[in-house]
């Protein structure tokens, strides 16, 4: 049985982003049928998972008045809990194929989407990877490249997928981060508290999560570490 303490930490930025759809094999706030038809050809899993109701997507809107660290939280809590929610049911019959996605709407003066998910993608990843769950990540309106090349449809709405790892093909997302890549095949899920040793508030938690960052390329006009999350695609 897997637990988690983030439901008992402090939330001050609750409201932050407001639940327009919760999970739900049909979104009606955003059009994603003609890219998750595009994206098949993409991911062996997808048609498998459509077919069987599988992948689920759950949907929020910013504040208009939100503060964008405040959204960074809410959007870490919000895959805290796909994540949990997700653990028990990998080992079930068809588990491999469960996806539930995190859609983010609304604008964030200051800052993009790629600004508010990168850090809440970040700490998700390094906690849940060795686990066994894969967080991804796609921006509105921006076009992928698969490591081999292939460009990916743009996605209409920005969202974190939520899935079980593929232990021997996730890890070549992580070239940038071989030490998640490797936590990632080996991941096991043994029932663990992912927070047993680590802070519950998020701005703690990013203070954390910085010690993870992959060791910059040096040059004069660089730190030592990068200062923001290495890109990623999954």
């Amino acid at each position: 049985m897997t637990t988690s303490r983030t439901s008992a930490a402090p939330r001050p930025t609750a409201g932050a982003l407001r639940l327009v759809e919760a999970s739900t094999t049909r979104p009606r706030s955003v059009d994603i049928s003609d890219y998750v038809r595009q994206m098949t050809a993409h991911c062996p899993y997808l048609a498998p998972s459509l077919q069987r109701g599988l992948t689920s997507w759950t949907v929020y809107r910013a504040g208009g008045d939100a503060e964008a660290e405040a959204v960074q939280a809410e959007l870490f809590h919000a895959g805290v809990q796909a994540a949990e929610w997700l653990r028990p049911l990998l080992n079930r019959p068809h588990g491999l194929l469960r996806c539930e996605n995190i859609v983010l709407l609304g604008d964030v003066p200051g800052a993009r989407h790629r600004d508010l998910m990168a850090w809440p993608h970040w700490v998700l990843k390094n906690l849940y990877g060795p686990v066994g769950v894969m967080f991804g990540k796609f921006y509105a309106g921006e076009e992928e490249v698969t490591a081999a090349g292939h460009g990916i449809p743009a996605a209409p709405a920005s969202f974190l997928p939520v899935r079980a790892a593929v232990r021997r093909r996730d890890p070549r997302f992580l070239a940038a981060t071989p030490d998640l890549a490797a936590a990632l095949a080996a991941a096991d899920d043994d029932g663990r508290d992912v927070f047993e040793n680590i802070p519950t508030e998020w701005t703690e938690i990013r203070t954390w999560a910085r010690h993870l960052l992959p060791p910059a390329k040096p040059s004069p006009s660089s730190p030592a570490r990068p200062a923001s999350p290495p890109p990623s695609t999954s």
